[in-house]
């Protein structure tokens, strides 16, 4: 299957609808995802489903519409004031679902929050950008550099309410990797169109509408209830069953058994995931490996010969049901300038990766370890598992531990950090190029002059942040800063495809595939499926 997507700009085709005819009695939305929701702290994790959910509770200053064009949200309007400083005119009248009302105040406490020690969005903003308050409703940003798309990703930056998080001690976020809650864990205090009503964390959460929301109505929900189901057949059973009238992602291997259900069916569409191998390449010692006292993946001969011992076609055909597009690129080429084919993936060659291997000091292969969520991504355990295998047959032994992403993310995320090799899913929330060049490949330096993931300290200067594998290239980064400061679009995009150039021949990652979504959905029931697979549920209409 060819997964196609259509990007002009910022937006992504047109958004796919999905419609039936009747079943369903409530205006009750009963749906299931396969991971959990741990924490209702807006800053906690930098993840898709996390953001997506809270996405229907809190908002940002724009928002994304189904197809995912930008439009205005907590802002109704900005300008370039010149070329460093940007001002946003904030929507008046809005109010917490507490009552309290939205203001300039708020913006400025959620651009500090959001860049504070323990939260995962630090990106959100560049660390050289000030929030400066003008009046009441009128913020200013202004950077060291021009920055030609600094609210891209503000869909998903949260506005939290000032007075709200200060009385409850709030100030500072929940760390991801730490077990230390706030108030903010487990209470919801947005101005978005849902209001959360109670929060069992892996068990249930409850929803009602907001009857003050500022915005249009376009749902006619009357409640919203969310189960977190792991287990794949247990999932696909609550939505044949009808015990839930969503339920995503779908299993490739039992879509065709709901397709062919009265009740229910499956949305498929390509989704702007790209799913990966990450590596240690900052250790002097490699962890959970029987290499002692050096780190192999720092060479890259044995970085590309474990590209090279992985049959992507054998995974897209057998593991996916070729609801997958392998790729070269660590972003899908829809959001690129760059051509599909234009940088080619490297070639499945056993015989090759064998040679490297030797050449590299290591003709019998090696031990290592490899960490994989089995509850986040679409066959994300069986990938990892097919992937062993054929790394087994080179000689590199892999030990894997599948475990939920509730233990995935702490143990291998930063501060841990604890792993010899991952396997992730980025979508860049900018939706291109300069997004996964900042956050995925620019040297995670905690400030000038430390050591690459320095132990003790944090990642200050914001760039960097999930480059987990500590791969690092100067050259690099000096066209990636270029790249963020570019207004010229036409210099951007030639520089964006020398800078993936760069990451391809250096083999920082293994790249894998584009995954495509996969959402079950009742009859009677109307959903609009994004591409960066957020569920906002303000546009779903029950029959």
């Amino acid at each position: 299957m060819k997964l196609k997507t259509a990007v002009t700009g910022l937006a992504l085709g047109a958004a796919l609808a999905v419609s039936a005819t009747a079943g369903v009695q409530a205006k009750e939305l009963k749906f299931a995802f396969q991971g959990t929701l741990t924490s209702w702290d807006p800053y906690r994790l930098n993840e898709t489903f996390t953001l997506g959910t809270m996405g229907n509770v809190y908002e940002g200053l724009i928002h994304r519409k189904p197809n995912m064009v930008i439009e205005p949200g907590l802002a109704v309007s900005w300008e370039i004031m010149e070329p460093t400083r940007w001002r946003f005119h904030l929507r008046k009248g809005v109010k917490f679902h507490n009552g309290n009302d939205f203001n300039a105040d708020d913006v400025v406490f959620s651009a500090t929050r959001v860049r504070a020690e323990g939260s995962d969005l630090k990106t959100r903003i560049s660390a050289d950008t000030k929030a400066i308050k003008v009046d009441d409703y009128t913020v200013d940003f202004v950077s060291d550099n021009p920055n030609p798309i600094i609210f891209s990703e503000w869909g998903t930056w949260n506005i939290i309410d000032k007075e709200w998080a200060t009385e409850h001690n709030a100030v500072t976020p929940q760390n991801v990797g730490g077990t230390k809650e706030n108030y903010l864990t487990r209470h919801a205090n947005g101005t978005g169109p849902f209001i959360m009503v109670s929060h069992e964390a892996g068990v249930k959460t409850t929803f009602k509408p907001n009857p003050n929301y500022w915005g249009k109505k376009q749902h006619n929900l009357t409640s919203v209830t969310y189960t977190p189901i792991g287990q794949d057949a247990t999932r696909v059973a609550a939505l044949l069953s009808g015990q839930v009238n969503m339920a995503y992602p779908i299993p490739v291997q039992d879509q065709k058994r709901v397709n062919s259900a009265d009740n229910a069916s499956v949305l498929i569409g390509p989704e702007l995931r790209t799913i990966f191998l990450g590596m240690d390449q900052f250790r002097d010692e490699l962890l959970h490996s029987s290499v002692k006292g050096k780190n192999p993946l720092k060479d890259k001969r044995v970085r590309e010969a474990i590209f090279h011992a992985i049959d992507i076609n054998a995974i897209q055909k057998k593991v996916m049901r070729n609801l997958s597009e392998p790729s070269s690129l660590m972003i899908a080429p829809s959001l690129t300038p760059i051509s599909k084919d234009h940088f080619p993936r490297r070639a499945f060659d056993p015989a090759k990766s064998k040679s490297l291997l030797a050449a590299a000091g290591y003709p019998n292969g090696f031990e290592i370890g490899l960490d994989c969520p089995n509850d986040r991504y679409v066959n994300d355990e069986a990938i990892c598992t097919a992937a062993a295998a054929m790394l087994s047959k080179v000689g590199v032994k892999v030990k894997l531990l599948a475990q939920p992403k509730a233990k995935f993310f702490p143990k291998v995320l930063a501060p841990n950090l604890d792993y010899s090799m991952f396997l992730l899913g980025w979508t860049p929330g900018s939706l291109e190029a300069g997004n996964v060049l900042r956050d995925l490949f620019y040297c995670p330096r905690a400030s000038k002059g430390e050591a690459i993931w320095a132990k003790d300290s944090r990642n200050k200067v914001g760039k960097g942040k999930f480059n987990l594998g500590g791969y690092c290239n100067p050259a690099l980064d000096a066209l990636t800063d270029q790249i963020l400061s570019e207004t010229n679009m036409k210099k951007r995009d030639e520089m964006i495809t020398k800078a993936m150039g760069i990451t391809v021949d250096d083999a920082a990652y293994v790249t894998l595939h584009q995954q495509a979504l996969a959402w079950g959905v009742a009859k009677g029931v109307n959903v609009k499926q994004r591409g960066d697979n957020v569920f906002d549920w303000r546009y779903v209409m029950i029959d």
